[in-house]
This record gives C-alpha cells, structure tokens and sequence, in this order.
C-alpha cells in the first residue's frame, strides 16, 4: 500500500493563490500609499511614519467587522460593495472622538481562496480607504477549510486615527446645544440578522426582489471627509456613529455627566426600507434599538453655528435639527414616535 503524502495544498490551503492574492493587493493599493518608501503589504508588519504637522498627536482606535451583512453578498453574489462597509464601520467610529483615519488593516478568513471574489473584496476596501483619507496599509488573508463552509467568509477590520490633544471630542457638549441628524444610506451594517429573518418568515428570495436585492448590499455611508471639514473649524462638540443600538443607545455614549440629549422622533425621517421592515412586522421598539432608522450619524453643535454646517454637506445628506441638550442626569429622553 502506497504511504500517504501529507501537503498543506492536499489539507485545502494554497499558499501560491496566497502570494498571487498578496501581489494583487500590493499593486492595487500603491495610489493610496502615505507610508513613503516602507513597504508594508506582504511584510510581517506595516511601518509607516506619523504627520510631523502634527504637534501633540494622539492615537485612536477602532475595530469591527460587517457582521451578517455578508450573508446577503454571498447570496446576491455581489462583493465589491462589502469592502467599503467594513472600512465604514471603523472609521465613523474614528471620527467621533474628532480623529483623522490615518491606517487600516483587514482580516479576510475563507474557507477557500476564491481569486475573483477575493478581488472584488478588496476592491471595495480599498475604495473605502480612498473616501475616508485612509491608507490600507496591510492585513492577513487565512484559508480555514473545515472551520467555513464553502463559500462562506469573514471580514475584520482595524483602523488608527490620529487627532491633536486639542481637538479629542470630550466633554465639550453644552447646555442649549443643538443635536442634528445626519441621513444614513439605509440599513448600514447593523440588525441583518433581523432583517433576514424576516426575509426567511416571509419566505423572500433577494434575487426575485429587485427592491431589496439592491436595498440591502447598499455600502454604508463613510462620514470622514465632512466631518473632518467641520471639526478643522472647530464646528462641532460632539458626535455619534448610529450603529447597533440605535440612537439612544449611540447618543448616550457621548452625552457627559449631568447633561440630557432630549430627542423628538417625530422630526426624524426615516427611509422606505425601515417603513418595509416596521410594516413587516419589526415592533417600534425593536426597530429604533436594531436600527439607525435613518439617522446614520449625529452631531451636536453650537446653535449659532448651524448654517455653517448645513453647508458641508450634499443635499441628499444635509443635516437638521432632532433635539437639543439641556441639564438633567438621564442622559437621553426620547419623546414623540417616528412617522413611518
């Protein structure tokens, strides 16, 4: 009997589909690079050197993934969007403390190295790096037969932000301040295990929807390039990433000691696909703690300021007015109910 011939390839891991993806990346990322002469991607670690315009630089983190989001990917077989997603997810979270992305790095685990799809993946994360400033400096790529089932995969993100001592987003909200709603995209990344499961109750098939097959991949909004605009001019003395949780939850985080965001749903407006998803059978409550409902982002400015910031932004996101700071130690007070 013939002795079996151990290898890594016969184990289901093909470390040559491992370089060919590397040397991919490596060419697809050298218009982002802000790392001079380092090269980082296919290095054991990524080396890049910070901004000397800055003076007293302090470094912010942030780490997420897309979450069940993937599964509708893997369904509607569309990946090039997924990417800008997983970027989103770490840098609105950046941007909050007043941080400018800087650096970000993934983790793609799969159970087998599929190139076109892999393409496709970091296609949009490095499109994700482009809208944020951002520079993809690196990342890890593991092949784990046994662990995903075919076909199956997870993304994970990390991002470094850098902001001067000076301008960190703490403890400036006042009383009187105004609490603005930024639009979101739509569902962002956050309550897909809701959302398919009303998808299999319903016995929804995405690809025969032509609504949410498009509805449902939709990137999330990446909110860097108009919040930096605006804490550069010392615009803003607060702000929150609505993500899981909703807005209570989100806004609560930011709120300092003896002051109240005081919220009325009645002035937020919502999207079609949250009023699909309430009329589908998603309770109010459940819907404003799972989702952003359509506000993807909140800023709390100085009232005398609020002309100022309507101008930073697009008209398919310009910012209004949900509610006002005022003294009070519950931290948010959610009055009104949303009109879906």
């Amino acid at each position: 009997m013939k002795a079996q011939k151990f290898t890594y390839k016969n184990s289901g891991v093909n470390i040559k589909n491992a370089d060919k993806f590397i040397d991919f990346i490596s060419n697809l990322t050298k218009k982002t690079k802000k790392s001079g002469d380092f090269k980082n991607i296919g290095g054991f670690g990524a080396i890049s050197s910070i901004p000397k315009n800055l003076k007293n630089p302090h470094i912010v983190t942030s780490t997420d993934g897309v979450g069940t989001k993937l599964e509708i990917a893997n369904e509607i077989k569309k990946f090039n969007t997924i990417g800008v997603d997983l970027v989103a997810m770490c840098v609105n979270d950046l941007i909050v403390q007043g941080a400018k992305p800087f650096l970000f790095l993934d983790y793609i685990s799969i159970d087998k190295i599929n190139f076109e799809k892999m393409k496709e993946i970091i296609k949009g994360i490095v499109k994700g790096c482009e809208l944020s400033s951002c520079n993809l400096v690196g990342g890890e790529t593991a092949e784990m037969p046994g662990t995903y089932s075919p076909g199956k995969f997870d993304l994970a993100g990390f991002s470094v932000g850098l902001v001067e001592k000076k301008n960190i987003l703490i403890n400036k909200i006042k009383k009187n301040d105004l609490i603005l709603a930024i639009p979101s995209n739509g569902i962002h990344s956050n309550g897909f295990s809701l959302v398919r499961k009303v998808l299999k109750v319903k016995k929804i098939k995405i690809n025969k929807n032509k609504y949410l097959k498009k509805e449902l991949i939709k990137p999330t909004k990446i909110y860097v390039k108009e919040i930096i605009k605006l804490i550069d001019k010392n615009l803003i003395n607060g702000c929150a990433n609505i993500t899981g949780g909703g807005i209570e939850d989100n806004i609560k985080r930011v709120i300092p000691k003896n002051l109240c965001a005081n919220i009325d749903l009645d002035k937020v407006k919502t999207q079609k696909i949250f009023r699909w998803l309430q009329k589908s059978g998603v309770s109010n409550s459940e819907m404003l703690k799972t989702f952003n409902c359509g506000v993807g982002f909140c800023i709390i400015i100085n009232k005398k300021n609020f002309n100022k910031v309507k101008l930073t932004f697009d008209k398919k996101y310009k910012p209004y007015v949900i509610g006002k700071i005022s003294k009070n130690k519950k931290k948010v007070n959610l009055s009104g109910k949303i009109n879906w």
